[in-house]
């Protein structure tokens, strides 16, 4: 199958109750472990990127990573396009059940022209890589002030095979309790959605909002690269 159809073809009704009960959701084998190389391979052409940012000059971990420039590769951009129509419904009934007036279009080109008409037109989907003792911060993605609630990651290396450690960190923020931490581990090619800052959860009196974060725990060896996916583009 090409990569539309794998995207068509994924339990979308099981990724949507994830979601709603957990705030992420684990899509095994969207992209062929190809297609992870040929991201990988691309990581050093310069042309390909409008910036790059080395995390430990902002506090931010310890790695590297990289924002595309427009035009996307074809990759991502079939990805951004293929995975959004799927979430935009959750994300509408996370903004109606918590009574916020947000909502989202159908499809990415007319979220594209929201963000630009507020003045956000850079692209925002990028590429990270870690390598031994790297980790990634626990943070969110906003960018401004038109922002879609979820996003999206894929594994490009193998854990246990090509790094050791590296695992995908969600801190949950519950009101007047502890915080709740889920640690995942996709494999090479998973893509992992999740929330990019909150999720409503049902309470005794109803639906409530609740914080999220994410990050990448400490790689104890080996080297990792991530593709990440964001809807929404930056100011």
């Amino acid at each position: 199958m090409d990569l539309a159809e794998r995207i068509e073809q994924a339990d979308w009704a099981a990724a949507t109750e994830s979601l709603n009960s957990k705030g992420y959701a684990m899509l095994s084998g969207i992209l062929s472990a190809d297609e992870c190389d040929a991201l990988i391979g691309q990581y050093s052409e310069d042309a390909l990127y409008r910036k790059t940012i080395q995390m430990e000059n902002h506090g931010y971990g310890l790695g590297q990573y990289r924002y595309y420039n427009y035009p996307l590769p074809g990759v991502v951009q079939q990805l951004r396009e293929g995975i959004y129509p799927h979430i935009a419904p959750v994300a509408n009934n996370w903004m109606k059940v918590l009574g916020m007036e947000t909502s989202f279009p159908g499809n990415l080109q007319e979220l594209t022209e929201q963000c630009h008409a507020h003045g956000q037109n850079r692209p925002t989907p990028l590429i990270l890589k870690y390598n031994k003792g790297g980790y990634n911060a626990m943070h969110q993605d906003l960018y401004g002030e038109i922002f879609f609630p979820m996003q999206l990651v894929v594994c490009l290396n193998q854990p246990g095979k090509d790094f050791e450690g590296g695992e995908f960190v969600l801190v949950e923020q519950r009101p007047r309790m502890q915080s709740k931490a889920m640690v995942l581990n996709p494999g090479k090619g998973d893509m992992l959605i999740f929330t990019t800052n909150f999720r409503p959860v049902l309470g005794s009196r109803g639906y409530y909002r609740v914080n999220m974060r994410h990050g990448v725990s400490e790689l104890r060896s080996g080297q990792r690269h991530t593709l990440g996916v964001i809807f929404h583009d930056a100011s």
